[in-house]
């Protein structure tokens, strides 16, 4: 069975609302829920408010909201564990706002908060409020059945810090492997890690596999059902990427309809909000309850306004069809057989009304999505950049005129800084005369070319990096790592890292050839870790260890985004039998976002225009 990783965290969430009894749900049991807004998010994709009813959940609040004393009812708590929320557990325990509390940490609550818990509860003698604790390894935030973030804002920034000392990027690290480990404990699954060698890759990886053999050694550990199927059950890999390994997805315009949908309108937790016809704004959920966004999310922006525009006309012509067959037959004699005949029509429509009225709530729906988006498209030249930067990026060059017509053209600021740093990133070797002329062509524009300007210094450091002898490169590594963090090793897409022929993006490229386990000399140099195994024998290419892998999660350090999502998934429905691929990320960015924290990575190095950085 493939994993699923939005049922399983949505079974957990579910036996947690039933107080961890497991078993069905129970409407008998009144309860309060209450959360903070880290864990508000999780539940925000999963459960909608009747479905919290069924579970028997009748009030609900933020931990950081004053509330009034509920008596009767067990309170129900699912919240991040730290001190302040700790603080705030033991202040409404101690006043007596529920007679028992239920404790549901998103991770694991780490011992001195729990010896904090116990002492201040002791102390203001309500310990017996305290019904139960549980760590429900839930930190993570799961989209849709196979895509899922850990909701780490700004991890690129702070891995690529200069000023970030070692500790700092430990505790990133350390925050990363606490959200990959809740993500394996729900999946009850120990995989096989593969990653680059050295950067951030490559330091979660070795984190992970030490909190797994440490967590594996435990009698009852969270992975014991997987555990006893080791020869059958197939284990999943688990690909490890730092987003240096491949910026251009980060920056690209993209014409599907998902990759535009949040690109352009930010979809957030599958919500987003539009302009309405008359003047107000309307939201919208895009999730698995809709069947046309789980149809058409592929499709280029084109083919969905075609397809939305084919289920109206169907819409229409069945329910000209329904008037039809309860209209009667006009200016014929009424007698009884067609009194029974229209009887049955009635029914007929009656019963189809409801599947009716749903089809027109959809297609409407996407009708004002479609309509939002084109309105951005003809105003930006969306179809243009994506189209450019798609040819930048299979061929490798352009044409000069052509960049700079674009950079003086439609667009906001930060389109045409994605669309100049892609041509940065895609074209190996730029001539300076040339660099500086996209510069000029950006001020022109009243663009601040911090973010262009990092991407710029970054690519030069590569290159002297590439063409340094062995003897001085370790030197020059050295220097790099110090001022530059963590993540020097491939940071522009160079020729490695352009499209191929079948314009395959080189994350999917490199997880094919990880999950099929053939010799292949872009992955030979990949480290494997295998908690199961004897500590000395980790890193050895065992068979079992190289594959072929039916099941693989893939997970980017430093941001990701649904271009790679449906690259991933058009990867595993193309393979025969049909593979399974999860994708997760520390956080899901738009291109917008994305530019943001390269800009200030510049602003942190002394880079860019003399612009003012907004005061904070």
């Amino acid at each position: 069975m493939a994993l699923n990783l939005r049922e399983k965290q949505s079974d957990c969430i579910t036996r947690m609302l039933n107080l961890n009894a497991g078993g069905t749900a129970n409407e008998e049991v009144y309860k309060i829920l209450i959360y903070d807004r880290f864990c508000q998010d999780i539940l925000s994709p999963l459960i909608h408010v009747k479905d919290l009813r069924k579970h028997g959940v009748t009030l609900y609040f933020l931990i950081d909201k004053d509330r009034k004393p509920v008596h009767d009812v067990p309170a129900l708590y699912f919240v991040q564990s730290t001190h302040l929320n700790l603080q705030r557990i033991i202040a409404d325990a101690s006043n007596s706002l529920y007679d028992s509390f239920h404790l549901n940490f998103s991770s694991s609550i780490p011992r001195p908060l729990l010896e904090d818990l116990a002492s201040g509860t002791i102390n203001s003698d309500s310990i017996e409020r305290i019904s139960k604790v549980h760590d429900q390894y839930l930190e993570f935030v799961t989209l849709e059945d196979n895509l899922f973030s850990l909701a780490y804002k700004n991890c690129y920034l702070q891995l690529n810090d200069p000023s970030a000392g070692d500790k700092e990027i430990e505790e990133i690290i350390e925050k990363i492997v606490s959200g990959l480990f809740c993500v394996l404990a729900t999946l009850a699954v120990v995989p096989i890690i593969r990653c680059p060698r050295g950067g951030p890759a490559e330091m979660v990886a070795s984190l992970l596999d030490q909190r797994l053999r440490d967590h594996l050694l435990a009698k009852n550990n969270l992975f014991s059902e997987g555990g006893n199927f080791t020869s059958s059950f197939q284990r999943p890999i688990l690909c490890l990427f730092d987003r240096n390994f491949e910026l251009s997805v980060a920056l690209q315009h993209d014409f599907r309809y998902r990759p535009l949908v949040h690109d352009v309108l930010g979809l957030r937790l599958n919500r987003l909000s539009v302009q309405g016809e008359k003047g107000g704004m309307k939201s919208f959920e895009l999730d698995r309850s809709d069947p046309f966004w789980m149809a058409n999310w592929s499709l280029e922006f084109p083919e969905v306004a075609v397809e939305i525009e084919a289920q109206l006309n169907k819409y229409k012509k069945d329910v000209e069809e329904v008037n039809k067959r309860t209209g009667g037959n006009s200016g014929a004699e009424f007698d009884g057989t067609d009194l029974v005949g229209n009887t049955k029509h009635l029914m007929n429509a009656v019963n189809s009304l409801p599947e009716l009225t749903e089809r027109k709530q959809v297609i409407d729906k996407h009708t004002n999505i479609a309509t939002a988006l084109l309105g951005e498209i003809k105003e930006r030249s969306l179809d243009s950049y994506a189209k450019k930067e798609n040819d930048m990026m299979v061929r490798g060059v352009m044409d000069r005129n052509e960049l700079i017509g674009a950079l003086k053209g439609k667009g906001t600021k930060v389109d045409k800084l994605r669309f100049a740093i892609m041509y940065l990133i895609s074209t190996e070797s730029l001539p300076q005369s040339e660099v500086e002329m996209i510069e000029t062509a950006l001020r022109d524009s009243e663009v601040d070319t911090t973010a262009f300007q990092y991407v710029k210094k970054i690519k030069s450091l590569n290159v002297s990096l590439a063409s340094a002898n062995s003897a001085s490169r370790s030197n020059i590594v050295d220097w790099a790592e110090k001022l530059y963090g963590q993540s020097i090793s491939a940071v522009t897409a160079g020729v490695k890292n352009l499209l191929s022929s079948d314009h395959q993006l080189a994350l999917s490229r490199t997880v094919e050839a990880l999950m099929e386990g053939k010799p292949n000399p872009e992955i030979d140099s990949y480290i494997i870790f295998d908690p199961r195994a004897p500590k000395s024998s980790s890193g050895m290419s065992s068979s079992h260890l190289k594959g072929p892998f039916k099941e693989a999660i893939v997970f980017m350090i430093g941001g990701g985004n649904y271009v790679e999502y449906g690259s991933l998934q058009e990867l595993a429905n193309r393979q025969q039998p049909v593979k399974h691929v999860i994708y997760g990320t520390t956080e899901i960015l738009t291109g917008g976002e994305f530019i943001e924290q390269l800009a200030l990575l510049g602003q942190k190095m002394g880079l860019g225009t003399s612009v003012t950085p907004p005061a904070h």
